[in-house]
């Protein structure tokens, strides 16, 4: 009996790309009836590609999950999305232990139209990544899955961490979500060993082994905001304490909350945090265009000054012609 080709290759193209899908549909999508439909599918199962039927009211067709289908169909916009998601990964380090991601990239890449390869390369050629400051030692893909799953799945993980100044330690994790800021990832949840939430770099994590026991993540907790106020809280040289008399929504926008932790206070604004840059706090301050009441440390009212003088320096001296001003 002929079966037309085409007709069965979309039909696998319709069950790769739904959860499940009816013979109405199916004959629907190729303008036949529903038992020419039921043919095709019986022609995919003896080429021996599972599609499984469920019966009832909400019935249909699916393909076994975790089946591997040699023949995977993508048009031409999933072809790139598939590749921007690929060389995105290579970018933020998760391709450093991860061969799986140059291996996909240069599958993919293989079978690709040669018009489609050319726009992929035209976009990993002219695209440029501007992702900040990166980890050197790269990231493994296992690390960031683990600690997913468990967050999903609210479970405890084991944790062996390497700590800025090299001490290794372990603990237990209740991890309540991952970010990903300036190419660097981040893990915040609760640590039982400080019985505190904590923020970890996940390049600096050695393990992450999802355990048994569960855990409630906090009703409404903002995986983003922790992160932010953590990284604005981090210990340095100076420690920043200063009232801003303005609105915090106006205050928020001016200074990220990866820079500082700002709370409203009876005059304004208040900012905390820490910094090794008195000088490029010193910069940042007065883009506000509001009045500062510098509480600590002193040495930021310097910096202002000295901020300041340069400014009316750059000011009051004429630029010579052919020189450049520093």
């Amino acid at each position: 009996m002929y079966y037309p080709t085409t007709r069965v290759l979309t039909v696998l193209e319709m069950l790769q790309s739904h959860q499940s899908i009816t013979g109405a549909e199916i004959a629907e999508r190729l303008e036949v009836d529903i038992r020419t439909a039921r043919r095709y599918i019986a022609m995919l199962e003896e080429l021996g590609i599972p599609v499984m039927a469920d019966r009832g009211r909400h019935g249909g067709y699916r393909l076994m999950p975790g089946f591997k289908l040699p023949p995977l169909m993508l048009n031409t916009d999933e072809a790139l999305s598939i590749m921007l998601g690929l060389l995105a990964a290579r970018k933020l380090g998760l391709a450093a232990h991860a061969p799986g991601v140059e291996g996909a990239l240069a599958k993919v890449g293989r079978v690709l139209p040669d018009t489609v390869r050319d726009r992929v390369r035209a976009v990993e050629e002219s695209l440029i990544w501007d992702l900040g400051e990166r980890s050197n030692g790269g990231l493994g893909t296992s690390v960031v899955l683990a600690l997913s799953l468990a967050a999903r799945e609210h479970r405890q993980v084991a944790l062996c961490y390497r700590r800025p100044d090299g001490e290794t330690t372990e603990r237990v994790f209740d991890p309540y979500g991952l970010v990903c800021r300036y190419g660097r990832w981040y893990a915040t949840g609760h640590c039982h060993l400080r019985q505190d939430l904590r923020l970890f770099r996940l390049d600096r994590v050695l393990d992450a082994k999802e355990l048994a026991s569960g855990f409630e993540r906090p009703k409404n907790f903002d995986v983003l905001a922790a992160v932010l106020t953590a990284l604005g809280s981090v210990p340095k040289h100076f420690a920043l304490e200063v009232v801003i008399h303005t609105s915090l929504e106006h205050a928020r926008w001016v200074i990220s909350a990866g820079v500082a932790v700002l709370e409203e206070c009876e005059e304004g604004v208040l900012l905390r945090g820490y910094t090794e840059n008195l000088d490029w706090i010193a910069q940042l301050l007065p883009s506000l265009g509001c009045r500062l009441d510098i509480r600590h440390p002193p040495e930021l009212r310097d910096a202002l000054r000295r901020h300041a003088d340069q400014i009316h320096e750059w000011l009051e001296t004429p630029k010579e012609p052919g020189s450049s001003r520093e």
